[in-house]
């Protein structure tokens, strides 16, 4: 019996990696969902004839296609991961671990700490390092925790909590958002090893430089509120049941 989790993959154009994405976690779930930003190449037919159901995002971006994702799965788990290649879909089992086990509600891939192939080797991905250092100690100080890596798109969160705690975002900010709100609201944020490999193909669609401002105002909006002691939005007892069934 395969486990009761969902695995998201937002994709536009993805259509010559997208594929060694899907033939590797199509063996792991039993709800495969792409969500398409209305590519122009083959990623929605390439991921039908794997079996996923295909959706459209609303043409906002990232940020809209996680969230249609967390609106659309069907289990009490949400696997995220990108179409580009750059994660590892044998570290899924460990990222829905804490969450089936009730100790985590927001499961983060640290590439700090499994170490990445893309954040050293050029100026451009220096740049991003550097900011995604500023934006890390940022979250840490302000909500009192020692987490590592919050812009990775690698993660697992329980659906109840993803559609509750109020996403935002249109753009890749979803990612630093989603932990930010998470420690906002009292639920538990945590972190696996997770190593990036260099995407299978292409260039990243993030620029440092036509980005950076939306980083900074999406992390100046997350963190000058104050903290619940506990969580906003109690998970159901339902919930609870039937996550605990979908332990590993």
């Amino acid at each position: 019996m395969k486990p009761h989790f969902s695995i998201v993959v937002p994709a536009r154009n993805e259509e010559s990696t997208i594929a060694y994405v899907l033939r590797e976690v199509c063996k792991l779930t039993d709800d495969l969902l792409v969500v398409d930003g209305h590519s122009t190449d083959r990623t929605a037919m390439v991921a039908l004839n794997f079996g996923a159901r295909v959706v459209k995002d609303n043409k906002r971006g990232k940020g809209d296609a996680v969230r249609v994702g967390l609106a659309e799965a069907r289990h009490p788990i949400v696997v995220f991961i990108d179409a580009d290649g750059s994660h590892d879909p044998n570290d899924i089992p460990r990222l829905v671990e804490p969450i089936a086990n009730d100790e985590a509600d927001l499961v983060m891939g640290s590439r700090m700490r499994g170490g990445s192939d893309e954040l050293f080797a050029t100026l451009p991905e220096a740049v991003r390092l550097a900011g995604s250092a500023v934006i890390t100690l940022a979250i840490n100080y302000r909500f009192g925790v020692r987490l590592t890596d919050y812009q990775n798109g690698f993660r697992a969160i329980r659906t109840e909590v993803g559609r509750v705690i109020g996403l935002k975002s249109n753009i890749s900010t979803i990612e630093q958002e989603m932990a930010m709100r998470c420690l906002r609201l009292g639920y538990r944020v945590t972190e696996i090893a997770a190593h990036e490999y260099r995407r299978r193909d292409g260039v990243s669609k993030i620029s440092p430089l036509t980005m950076g401002h939306k980083y900074v105002w999406n992390l100046l909006t997350g963190i000058c509120v104050p903290r619940r002691a506990q969580p906003a939005f109690p998970i159901s007892a339902e919930t609870s049941v039937e996550i605990k069934r979908a332990a590993p």
